[in-house]
């Protein structure tokens, strides 16, 4: 219930985030809440060096972002079917607030992945941070494991 909710304010909360136009005099930088490209602006955006409303307008992109990505991984590997997932988080798991400053940790920790698609870093982070268990092994024929 605590992912619906946060996913649902997250969502809510970044849509206008995105449809504002940049005005003069915010942050340098502060155009990435609706230009994120690379890992590294993902980065900065979920974990914004600036303040004021810029920056809980990045949180909240960052959130809608990381929110989307993982939506999108479940409608791809639904659980109970055969197709394994990329990443598993745990349950129950960091909130969309801690997720994001765990990949903005991530990617600092991972430079040379900062001019990858942001996309791509995310599930990068995800499989690094929530690997999936080894697949259930299928006994050999004849009785050998």
């Amino acid at each position: 219930m605590r992912l619906v909710l946060a996913t649902a304010l997250a969502a809510l909360v970044a849509a206008p985030a995105m449809a504002q136009p940049q005005q003069r005099g915010q942050a340098e930088g502060t155009d990435l809440i609706d230009h994120v490209r690379t890992v590294s602006d993902l980065a900065r955006v979920c974990n914004p060096p600036w303040g004021g409303v810029p920056r809980l307008e990045a949180i909240a992109y960052c959130q809608g972002f990381l929110t989307g990505a993982g939506q999108y991984h479940a409608l791809l590997y639904p659980a109970g079917t055969r197709a394994r997932p990329l990443y598993c988080v745990p349950s129950p798991g960091p909130t969309i607030a801690e997720s994001g400053v765990a990949f903005a940790a991530w990617s600092r920790a991972n430079p040379d992945r900062a001019n990858e698609p942001a996309l791509d870093g995310v599930l990068r982070w995800a499989q690094a941070t929530f690997p999936c268990g080894a697949p259930a092994r299928t006994p050999a024929r004849g009785g050998r494991s």
